[in-house]
């Protein structure tokens, strides 16, 4: 049993729940703060790699200051289990909008994409890759910001060889020198941020297949089918921006966060210039089918 009552912190309710632990809404009442406690499966007490991504997780957030980076509070064992504190992000995951969604609209997609590459950047500028960029693990907090959370994969950007945690990634998203046991720099972080944001954009992974060998062989040797071929109201400079980060070839990826931001501010700048065009509406559908002004996103 969890304690409803935790030192300061009262824990109200289950947010989420994977493989590593819960996470739990709580409140911190010497603070008098809405937080997020992560509280690791008493079962792996005992496991040493899971204790030592628990431990990865706590320590790369806690060294990185970013507005789109889950930010921790907090790091400690209660009765021998590990648990984290840390800011809130509780309205739902850029996979749960997909689920609910399935084709995301282009600016919201464009936005997501520059904030979170911002903070890989900023990551990056610490020496850590994420390694694990999936949907999932984008969470939105009260004001609809995106927040990059797990960490666990995370290692030093100048490590040098493949290990074999490099096994580990979610195969719709992997890039292909992952899947071929090559060093993995940013570059296959990026990779597999322009493949989140393939899917948030078109509703579809970018590759399919019927197993998960076939899968990860497709992110070597099938070639990317153009975003905008997928769904035609997809504009070019944004089609061509994802499509050029998932290029097979490391070496033909944005060579910098700074070009990939870039470029999708350039494509977030020309989807807004088309649509205040005359005869568009100021306003355009956003997440829960509500109505926003896209010019408050200007």
């Amino acid at each position: 049993m969890v304690p409803l009552k935790m030192r300061q912190l009262e824990l109200r309710g289950p947010i989420a729940s994977g493989g590593m632990g819960t996470v739990y809404r709580a409140f911190d009442e010497m603070l008098l703060r809405d937080v997020a406690v992560k509280m690791m499966r008493r079962e792996l007490v005992a496991d040493r790699e899971a204790i030592e991504a628990f431990q990865r997780e706590a320590r790369a957030c806690g060294a990185l200051n970013h507005t789109n980076i889950i930010h921790i509070y907090e790091f400690g064992q209660l009765d021998g289990q590990l648990y984290l504190v840390m800011e809130l992000a509780d309205r739902g995951s850029l996979d749960s909008r997909i689920e609910k969604e399935t084709a995301l609209p282009e600016l919201d997609i464009l936005d997501v994409g520059i904030k979170v590459a911002g903070a890989l950047d900023a990551a990056l500028k610490k020496n850590l890759l994420h390694r694990d960029i999936k949907p999932g693990n984008i969470l939105f907090n009260a004001d609809g910001e995106p927040k990059l959370v797990d960490f666990g994969l995370a290692r030093s950007a100048q490590h040098d060889g493949v290990d074999e945690s490099s096994l580990w990634a979610t195969p719709y998203y992997v890039a292909p020198e992952k899947v071929k046991r090559e060093q993995e720099t940013f570059l296959s972080d990026m990779y597999s941020l322009a493949g989140t944001l393939y899917h948030g954009l078109t509703g579809h992974v970018p590759f399919e297949a019927p197993t998960i060998e076939e899968l990860v062989e497709a992110h070597i040797h099938t070639p990317l089918t153009p975003p905008n071929h997928v769904r035609t109201d997809i504009t070019q400079p944004t089609s061509d921006a994802l499509w050029r980060a998932m290029a097979k070839n490391p070496a033909d990826r944005f060579q910098s966060y700074d070009e990939f931001i870039m470029a999708l501010t350039s494509a977030r700048s020309q989807v807004l210039v088309a649509h205040f065009r005359p005869g568009h509406s100021a306003e355009a559908p956003s997440s829960g089918g509500r109505m926003r002004k896209w010019l408050g996103g200007l």
